[in-house]
């Protein structure tokens, strides 16, 4: 897995970018499983996303999903678009 390993609270001292490919469809499911396990079984799941200073990934537990964003603990929200890859 790609990605230098971060704390969740850290994924604010980085400015996160659109990944070179918009994987967000793809993604969808993986995300909304990854949602249903974070609220029911608080359940981690890893997520690498793009971000000006390259890759970072971080293990969190999803909280919820919109349209364009995947949100974590404290409000942190990630932009769809910047998700390289995700596994629970």
């Amino acid at each position: 897995m790609i990605g230098q390993i971060i704390e969740k609270e850290h994924i604010q001292d980085f400015k996160i970018i659109p990944a070179d490919v918009d994987r967000s469809l793809v993604l969808h499911d993986i995300l909304t499983a990854a949602q249903r396990l974070g609220n029911e079984f608080k359940s981690k799941t890893t997520i690498v996303f793009q971000t000006e200073d390259g890759p970072k990934r971080v293990e969190t537990t999803v909280w919820s999903l919109t349209e364009n964003y995947v949100q974590i603990k404290n409000g942190v929200l990630i932009p769809l678009k910047a998700i390289i890859e995700v596994s629970l």
